[in-house]
């Protein structure tokens, strides 16, 4: 039993239409006098009747706390919300930042698939080793373009449009490949080339909505969650591919994947906006929220981006300089040495969320936005650089893999840095922005794959070539920390 007190005032008698609310234990009638508030309480069969005073206080049990308003000089019905009984409401942005994790899992699990399903692809059709390597690059041939494409397109028309048909076309481009592969090499490189292509409007656009639906204390916190998903995607693929392919068949996880992608998209069409203000679902005192920890209001434009212009400027760079290092190394060393395990991408899923959680916290705290994005990228870049330099000296399998775990882990920083860096110069062009600066990135990680081995040859030895890779993070942090800026440019 719990206490509610109920303060009554009035001035003069006068006799009010009688309600009736009627609920599985008890129902009540009333009338308000100048004096009193009398209350009629049926339970079974036995009535009583309770004269409350000015101020008093009943006890109500809990299952009389809801119940059906029966107005009889009105004959409206409608259910009554009695104090003590609350509703909790997940705020949209949340949502919103739910499903974008989600959906950037499968982004790197669909990646991860063909990966692992190449290996009995190869014994199955008969490939050869360069024809592996020629396989596994195709989806770079069409995700270096689309990003620039992509970006622009999210600029324009905003995320939720371009994000659809990007999950809509690379899950069928997943869903094909078993085919593909089994019908002729022309095809299955088309497709592979198509994922790609579609594969590559993920990034600007999450960043891009992102942005629109979280303040600006918030958004390193949304991008590192989303960021989570992205890398747990590693672990998900890791772990059901191989299973799914010695039990079920080489085209199981393909189905499972791009089956998985399609159902996502059914909540994302018709639950979330590009933005919060177009949204049905979201509050006024959430969206009053949202704009408040605005600096700069959205915008999407129909001009196209001047690319001389964004050129032009030293923070630009800054950006490009930083994904190009980002996937140099990312692509070259960490991944390939940490693929057989999925233990650091989860590190680095959990210190990536928390590098944001650090950023938003700072900025809360008055730091400016320059200097935040400063250290988070200085730490994502030295951090690395650091453990590159020490995996040299490792003795053992078990210390090379604490440093490469390490270096994975700390490069997660970078996404609070280059990575939410981009809204912050040019928040009307970030889309086409990103785009540019993850093609750098992808031509960096073209070349450096294919060049692996005549680096090692040309430097002598694999450590020289890590040496040269941890002297490359420095570098970046450097040129980073003289050029790159929080404040808006464009």
């Amino acid at each position: 039993m719990a206490a509610e007190s109920m303060l009554l005032h009035s001035s003069y008698s006068s006799t009010k239409p009688r309600c009736y609310l009627s609920s599985p234990q008890s129902c009540w009638t009333s009338r308000t006098t100048n004096l009193r508030f009398e209350r009629k309480v049926v339970f079974g069969k036995q009535v009583k009747w309770e004269s409350l005073g000015l101020t008093s206080r009943r006890e109500v049990s809990k299952k009389e706390r809801g119940g059906v308003v029966r107005c009889t000089a009105e004959g409206i019905e409608r259910r009554m919300l009695i104090p003590g009984e609350a509703t909790v409401r997940v705020p949209e942005r949340f949502k919103v930042v739910a499903l974008m994790a989600c959906v950037m899992c499968l982004c790197n699990a669909d990646r991860v698939v063909m990966s692992v399903a190449v290996v009995p692809l190869a014994d199955k059709l008969g490939w050869s080793s360069s024809f592996l390597g020629i396989v596994q690059s195709s989806f770079l041939w069409g995700y270096i373009f689309s990003s620039v494409i992509g970006g622009a397109l999210v600029d324009k028309y905003g995320g939720k449009r371009v994000m659809a048909w990007g999950v809509a076309l690379w899950s069928l481009a997943t869903l094909l490949t078993p085919w593909a592969a089994n019908h002729s090499t022309f095809a299955l490189l088309a497709i592979r080339a198509f994922f790609g292509l579609a594969e590559g409007v993920a990034l600007p656009s999450m960043s891009t909505i992102l942005s629109r639906w979280f303040p600006g204390h918030e958004r390193a916190s949304a991008v590192g969650f989303s960021m989570a998903g992205f890398h747990l995607g590693n672990v998900v693929g890791l772990i059901l591919t191989p299973i799914m392919l010695s039990t079920i068949g080489i085209a199981a996880p393909f189905i499972l994947f791009s089956s998985l992608g399609l159902l996502w998209l059914s909540s994302w069409v018709y639950k979330v906006t590009s933005d919060p203000r177009e949204s049905p679902f979201i509050t006024k005192s959430e969206l009053t929220s949202i704009q408040a920890g605005k600096t700069d209001p959205p915008t999407t434009t129909a001009e196209f981006p001047p690319i001389g212009l964004l050129l032009s400027k030293l923070p630009t760079w800054a950006i490009i300089f930083a994904n190009v290092t980002n996937n140099w190394v990312f692509n070259v060393n960490l991944k390939q040495a940490a693929w057989f395990s999925a233990f650091p991408w989860g590190t680095m899923a959990v210190s990536g969320y928390i590098a944001g959680a650090i950023s938003d916290s700072l900025v809360k705290a008055g730091y400016s936005k320059t200097c935040v994005r400063k250290i988070m990228q200085s730490i994502g870049f030295t951090g690395p650089g650091v453990s590159l330099l020490c995996l040299n000296f490792a003795k053992s399998p078990e210390m090379a893999a604490v440093f490469i775990t390490a270096a994975l882990s700390l490069s997660s920083f970078s996404q609070a840095g280059f990575l939410l860096n981009m809204q912050d110069i040019a928040p009307q062009y970030a889309g086409f922005l990103h785009g540019i600066a993850n093609s750098a990135g992808t031509l960096a990680a073209i070349i450096s794959t294919i060049g692996t081995g005549y680096f090692v040859q040309w430097l002598g030895s694999f450590q020289a070539f890590l040496s040269l890779t941890a002297c490359l993070y420095f570098i970046t942090t450097i040129f980073w920390n003289l050029f790159a800026t929080g404040e808006r440019v464009f």
